[in-house]
């Protein structure tokens, strides 16, 4: 059975409200994530206010009508936000660089794919679709240093970690997509 990939810029996507919140639930309520229940909801609680953010732009996967993936992202506006994660982001890169390498870029919310589809590409293509129209080539994303398949995926899809934990192998790390102009500014890991 073939999947069809969707891509959105609007309040479209939140007719998959159930399902994007079924496939939440699939990735991230299970290591190594471990989130509750909780986190899911609050998800597709945002989910109205996100499609409504500059730039926003989602892409579903879709298999015999049934969404066995997605990926959202919208532009990071100026000043760079302090909320959720971003603290954390901008602790790692520095003001000035948070500053000039993420504000106006696209930013990856999320990237979730049911464990049925895992192993297939697909992650790949949602990402490779939601970013396909990034500005400038810059986009990023953050993913927690805990889960190490995460951070070998973006790797091998070409995007540079730029930020490195700290030395108990805790907190989170940015990622530069593959054509973001600022991935050879970045320190290499140690």
């Amino acid at each position: 059975m073939s999947t069809d990939l969707h891509v959105y810029a609007d309040a479209g996507l939140l007719a998959h409200t159930d399902a994007l919140r079924s496939v939440y639930v699939d990735a991230f309520c299970a290591p190594p994530w471990n989130e509750d229940e909780e986190r899911a909801t609050e998800f597709v609680d945002r989910l109205p206010t996100n499609v409504g953010r500059p730039g926003f732009t989602a892409a579903v996967a879709l298999r015999g009508g049934e969404v066995i993936g997605f990926a959202t992202a919208w532009t990071t506006p100026v000043p760079f936000p302090a909320d959720r994660c971003h603290p954390q982001a901008a602790a790692g890169l520095g003001p000035t660089y948070a500053a000039d390498w993420l504000c106006g870029a696209l930013e990856i919310d999320e990237l979730a794919v049911r464990t049925t589809a895992r192993g297939t590409g697909l992650a790949a293509d949602l990402l490779a679709a939601v970013t396909a129209h990034a500005p400038d080539g810059r986009a990023w994303l953050l993913t927690s240093v805990q889960n190490s398949r995460a951070m070998a995926f973006y790797r091998r899809q070409g995007w540079a970690q730029v930020t490195h934990p700290s030395p108990d192998g805790k907190g989170i790390v940015v990622f530069l997509g593959p054509r973001h102009p600022a991935r050879s500014l970045a320190p290499l890991p140690l």
